[in-house]
């Protein structure tokens, strides 16, 4: 028996640009604006497009596989195509064993039935049987944590509430082939990160999973492997740090766009001592390598690294003229190298590490550019933006007095 659960082989789809008229009334008053813009008929032949050319990739029985790439690339396409809601142009697909696709959380609700009501009709459009809707009904309910709100008609609650009970259902269809689609970014950040671990107990549970999200720490954490698409084509399959990590170098600034600056950062990565870094363990000390070439003369320079959290708020800052050094000038043609080093102690999440060329006296930015996106994992449970390692010394209930001076039970619990 084939351990591949999902393929798809030289898949094609093609759509067609512009508007469908599916009556009369609509078809009229378009043909009569027509008649005043000639121009736009000129171009009618050239309206239908590839969205996916030549896709093929397969997926394992009980393996994540992620599909990454900007907007636009065709990778909401591919999930439908998948899921058999759309048919391809061209190619073929297998899917084995019963699928199940999240594309949209709350597909399927209706705004006048209360959230009781919609879980089985949600659950019903996502192929459960009503037994099995009946038999995890209290966990979907507690899993969403609306239980206060159960009974309520849907259309009261916010939107936050809706996805919500959206995902609870979702969570909890048992397929062997699953297909999701950032159906993780739902909720608040607790209830983020409850879809995370119920999403590995899918994966260890032995489910296929195909995930599309922009969120490239949740695709890092789940995946194994990864498909980058752009435009519609494949860029590249590979081990998911690897794709994430050319994702991330093809979203750099053009550098046709720095060659007509003064200055610019011809180079900036993030390495430890097994290469280039995506993901790492908090705490870890890393090397910073910046490179800066001139166009022109310029003096007074300085090089600055920072540390963004994913909402780019600045939370690390320094550079090579804080740290003592004093500024250089470059000529045309010219390149200086640096290199920090940094020890990561930041909390569990993804922050962003830049570099970029300054002139203090003038406060004049020339040019910025993102060195690496950084996981950071942690074996400790700690929010925020720093991690401070902490460790627990002493705890326990009010009682005995000990030698720390707080007065304890005996059945204290020394850490």
């Amino acid at each position: 028996m084939s351990d591949v659960a999902l393929r798809m082989e030289h898949i094609y789809k093609k759509f067609r640009k512009g508007e469908v008229f599916n009556s009369l009334r609509d078809l009229i008053p378009a043909l009569t604006g027509r008649m005043f813009r000639q121009g736009e008929l000129s171009g009618s032949d050239k309206r239908e497009f590839w969205a996916l050319e030549d896709i093929s990739f397969e997926v394992k029985r009980g393996e994540a596989f992620g599909i990454i790439g900007p907007n636009g690339a065709g990778k909401s396409t591919a999930l439908k195509l998948l899921g058999r809601i759309m048919k391809p142009t061209k190619g073929s697909m297998v899917a084995k064993g019963r699928l199940s696709a999240l594309i949209e959380v709350s597909a399927g609700f209706h705004p006048d039935l209360t959230g009781r009501e919609n879980i089985f009709l949600n659950g019903t459009i996502l192929g459960m049987t009503r037994r099995e809707i009946e038999s995890k009904l209290d966990q979907i309910i507690d899993f969403s944590g609306l239980e206060a709100f159960i009974d309520t008609p849907v259309k009261r609650y916010s939107s936050g509430m809706y996805a919500r009970l959206g995902f609870s259902v979702a969570a909890h269809v048992d397929p062997e082939v699953l297909i999701v689609d950032e159906v993780l970014s739902v909720g608040d950040l607790v209830f983020q990160q409850k879809c995370m671990k119920r999403m590995g107990s899918v994966l260890n549970g032995g489910t296929t999973v195909i995930f599309v999200s922009h969120n490239l720490k949740a695709v890092t954490e789940l995946c194994q492997r990864a498909m980058l698409l752009d435009h519609g084509q494949v860029v590249m399959i590979d081990s998911t740090d690897l794709v994430v990590r050319r994702y991330l170098s093809d979203a750099q600034e053009p550098t046709d766009d720095r060659l007509h600056k003064p200055v610019y950062i011809s180079q900036a990565e993030v390495r430890d001592g097994a290469g280039e870094l995506s993901t790492c363990e908090s705490g870890r000390k890393v090397l910073v390598n910046v490179a800066v070439t001139a166009n022109d003369r310029v003096d007074a320079l300085a090089v600055v690294v920072s540390i963004r959290d994913e909402n780019l708020y600045l939370i690390f800052s320094t550079s090579t003229e804080r740290l003592g050094y004093r500024p250089f000038s470059l000529n045309a043609g010219e390149t200086y190298r640096c290199t920090f080093e940094l020890t990561l102690n930041m909390a569990y999440g993804t922050f962003h590490v830049g570099a970029a060329i300054h002139r203090y006296d003038v406060q004049k930015e020339y040019d910025y550019r993102t060195a690496a996106t950084v996981f950071i994992g942690s074996s400790l449970d700690v929010r925020g933006a720093v991690n401070c390692f902490p460790s627990l010394v002493e705890a326990g209930t009010v009682g005995e007095v000990s030698p720390r001076g707080w007065t304890m039970e005996t059945n204290k619990t020394l850490v």
